[in-house]
């Protein structure tokens, strides 16, 4: 075996690791080993479910179906692997990442330039191929020093999709994104997804996830410089059959930055199926590197369990290095309705049933409602009573 084989092996043999920030990455699907149910990163979903994307018997591989709809002033580019432009916020930490990096045809680049105030929310829609083949990509927003930015990121249509976001976040600049996952019921899709936040940098991350089989987003956020400002929230509704998860990673590496981390969910399952299951999962790291003095971070996973048949995983995390922080914390809940708050509404001639969705629609708006863009928000609100018209009692 040669030197450098040994170093790889060593490296990515290396756990526990150090923190939650040092994981392996690698571009190459090769220097990851086929993940197994008792991998710690692994072990609530289920593998034989996520059509050979771990292992590589996946269908044959195609191009990402991928349209953008920008005004002028926008760069928009086709990008072919290799591109200096691609990488650049850093490499896949598991195995299905670096194989959708390994396997794409194309990737996707839209650039907002230096000091430029886009006013209308660029959109990046990705449709998935259909059944039997699986389509790779990667997507790259980059928004220079001082520019302003929203983009929302919708996947649509069926399928198996796997793919790579990079947010570039330059000095003062400020990018909001909104991740809408509104799959078919049909569709698996995993994705790998990393911001880079340069000095006074602000990002405001949203994730919509209603549609899919298996829907599996890992965000991960980096400060570069000090005064950088990163908000993370979702949104998900989990039906029967249905299994989500959010794994999260907030790594605070310098002085003075701020984060804070918010997802909702409510979870639904059909009794009269057979075996009725409807499944999320959240898991929310955040770390403070003993450089990171003066950070102001807290995250917060809440679940509402509607039927039986429901099981929501909630796994936050926080890992502190310095004790010179302005303040940090976290918070997590799985259960079901408040019994004297659906009583409260009772007393005052509200029937049961539109008591409890009245509840349901007020625990979502929290989220919702930081939303910037009008349109998207009533688009969500309109989904979450789509879903509550079909609660099973």
């Amino acid at each position: 075996m040669q030197a450098s084989t040994i170093e790889t092996e060593a490296v990515r043999n290396a756990t526990p690791h150090n923190n939650k920030g040092d994981l392996f990455t690698s571009f190459n699907v090769d220097d990851f080993p086929i993940p197994g149910g008792r991998d710690e990163v692994w072990r609530f979903i289920a593998l034989r479910r996520i059509r050979g994307l771990h292992n590589g018997t996946f269908a044959e591989s195609v191009e990402q179906d991928v349209r953008v709809d920008a005004p002028a002033g926008v760069t928009v580019e086709t990008l072919t692997p290799g591109d200096a432009r691609l990488g650049r916020a850093g490499a896949p930490v598991d195995r299905v990442a670096a194989q959708a990096w390994t396997s794409m045809a194309s990737a996707q680049y839209v650039g907002f330039p230096k000091d430029s105030v886009t006013t209308e929310p660029v959109s990046i829609t990705i449709t998935g191929r259909g059944e039997g083949v699986t389509s790779f990509g990667a997507t790259v927003i980059e928004v220079e020093a001082g520019a302003q930015a929203t983009v929302s990121l919708n996947y649509r249509g069926s399928g198996t999709h796997a793919d790579n976001i990079e947010m570039i976040v330059g000095d003062n600049a400020n990018l909001t994104v909104i991740v809408d996952a509104d799959w078919d019921n049909d569709a698996v899709h995993l994705s790998g997804q990393i911001a880079e936040l340069g000095r006074d940098a602000v990002l405001r991350h949203n994730v919509a996830t209603f549609g899919g089989e298996i829907v599996r987003i890992v965000p991960r956020v980096k400060f570069t410089a000090p005064g950088a400002d990163a908000e993370m929230l979702g949104v998900y509704f989990a039906d029967d059959g249905q299994y989500f998860e959010n794994r999260l990673l907030v790594d605070h590496s310098v002085p003075n930055c701020r984060s804070n981390v918010m997802y909702k969910g409510a979870l639904q399952a059909d009794p009269t199926s057979d075996k009725p299951e409807a499944r999320t999962c959240w898991v929310g790291d955040v770390l403070i590197r003993a450089d990171a003095q003066g950070t102001d971070t807290y995250e917060v996973n809440r679940n509402l369990l509607l039927t039986e048949g429901a099981r929501a995983d909630a796994i936050p995390n926080l890992e502190i290095e310095t004790g010179e922080i302005a303040g940090a914390g976290h918070a997590a809940t799985v259960g079901r309705f408040d019994d004297d708050q659906v009583f409260y509404l009772m007393a005052r001639g509200i029937p049961e049933s539109q008591a409890r969705r009245l509840i349901i629609r007020g625990f979502f708006s929290e989220v919702i409602n930081r939303i910037p863009v009008e349109s998207i928000r009533e688009d969500l609100e309109a989904r979450v009573a789509s879903e509550l018209e079909s609660v099973h009692a």
